[in-house]
């Protein structure tokens, strides 16, 4: 039997002890406000038991998380039709470049760089009815929790100086790769990336993902066939231009934020989520990577 709590207790001194703690994402303005000390782990077995240290219920932007959500809710309206849109590689650059864009006429790699996210974005604004309150309802309902709300104050900021993402979404609009008006898609998508969740909040929300598809809630939001291949796109495209690094060190799916949070996951086994804001030079958690590949290492569990 793995002795989880003595894990994560020794997860917690080793990343205690470490002086470098990476840089916060400071380009974008209220993300700068958030202390660089926070660290907080949380471990939810799909058996149910749970295990937590640090600040684990404190809640922080997610940022980049949220692209698996929209993924989620977009597949569960069109399914395999996403796929005419969008590519399921790996990019091989940072999340916002777009040179490879451009050179491939406007399809983006992945649902999980920029680009592949407001595309999914501009799917979820012409499905939805009233899309930013309807993809809150969603995330609340999968973790069966109604407090998580958007950070006003984050999207703001996004909105204010996301002139990458104006630019990316200008170029798909181009190529006919955007059916919505550029400003409605990016107001909905700044406030998906502004969901404030805790690490515990997390676990609960990619639960679906670990479970064949059903969330805690027992209202099943995807297929199997759905959940495996979300799984399959957080392995090789879940970390920016870091997510070959990820699978070898941790040997998990999972996905990044630039607000320092992570979740991976064990199908069938386990759900974790680790928060410390400070990244590095890739744009991933220092830290957070750390605790990771440490935690399977010590439980013995990845899925190689």
């Amino acid at each position: 039997m793995i002795d989880y709590h003595n894990i994560l207790e020794r997860i917690n001194q080793t990343v205690s002890k470490e002086k470098d703690k990476g840089k916060i994402a400071s380009y974008i303005p209220e993300l700068a406000n958030v202390d660089i000390n926070n660290f907080g782990v949380h471990l939810h077995l799909v058996s149910g038991k749970e295990y937590a240290i640090g600040n684990s219920e404190q809640k922080f932007s997610i940022q980049s998380i949220s692209k698996v959500f929209s993924l989620a809710l977009a597949m569960s309206h069109i399914d395999t039709a996403i796929w005419e849109r969008l590519d399921v590689e790996p990019s091989g650059n940072p999340f916002n470049h777009l040179s490879l864009l451009e050179l491939e006429n406007g399809i983006p790699r992945n649902p999980f760089i920029n680009s592949g996210a407001i595309v999914i974005a501009d799917i979820l604004v012409s499905k939805l009815k009233n899309p930013k309150s309807d993809f809150l309802d969603y995330v609340r309902e999968i973790t069966g929790d109604n407090s998580i709300d958007y950070n006003y104050k984050v999207a703001q900021s996004e909105k204010e100086t996301g002139y990458t993402n104006y630019a990316a979404a200008n170029l798909l609009k181009s190529f006919n790769n955007l059916n919505n008006d550029v400003d409605v898609v990016l107001d909905f998508y700044f406030h998906q990336c502004s969901l404030e969740m805790s690490c515990s909040q997390l676990t609960k929300a990619f639960y679906l993902f670990a479970n064949q598809g059903e969330c805690l809630a027992r209202k099943s939001r995807l297929t199997k066939s759905q959940a495996k291949r979300i799984n399959a796109i957080m392995l090789t495209c879940g970390f920016y231009d870091e997510a070959g690094e990820f699978a070898f060190e941790v040997g998990l799916p999972g996905k990044s934020g630039v607000g320092g949070g992570i979740v991976a996951l064990l199908p069938n086994e386990f759900v974790i989520s680790v928060w410390s804001p400070g990244l590095n030079e890739r744009g991933n958690s220092k830290l957070g990577m750390q605790a990771l590949e440490q935690f399977t290492t010590l439980a013995n569990q990845s899925i190689f």
